[in-house]
């Protein structure tokens, strides 16, 4: 990506890297910045979308599993997607916030 994103393969999307204030870089750079986040910032939504189509699958699979030692295994996985969810909508929303207040300033 560039220097101010870094790959979180957990995630699997890039997240801002700032290694500085905010107000200390140039208004070309900020804008370059939140140009960037915003187009990953649009892929949030499609890439949660992905998620929730593997956890609908394993909940089927796991109503149909009988060995409990893969039920625990499969519970393991879907939350451990769940929680991917959640910290993606952490970063969508506060990322929105926060650029959009800085966008009218």
């Amino acid at each position: 990506m560039n220097e101010f994103f870094t790959y979180n393969p957990r995630l699997k999307i890039s997240l801002p890297k700032l290694d500085q204030e905010w107000d200390s870089y140039s208004l070309h750079t900020q804008n370059r910045i939140l140009t960037d986040w915003e187009r990953i910032r649009g892929h949030i939504p499609d890439r949660i979308a992905e998620l929730e189509e593997n956890i609908n699958l394993k909940q089927e699979e796991l109503n149909d599993e009988e060995n409990f030692k893969r039920s625990c295994e499969l519970t393991e996985e879907i939350s451990d997607l769940a929680s991917i969810i959640n910290d993606l909508w952490i970063w969508y929303r506060t990322s929105q916030h926060i650029s959009t207040s800085r966008i009218h300033t």
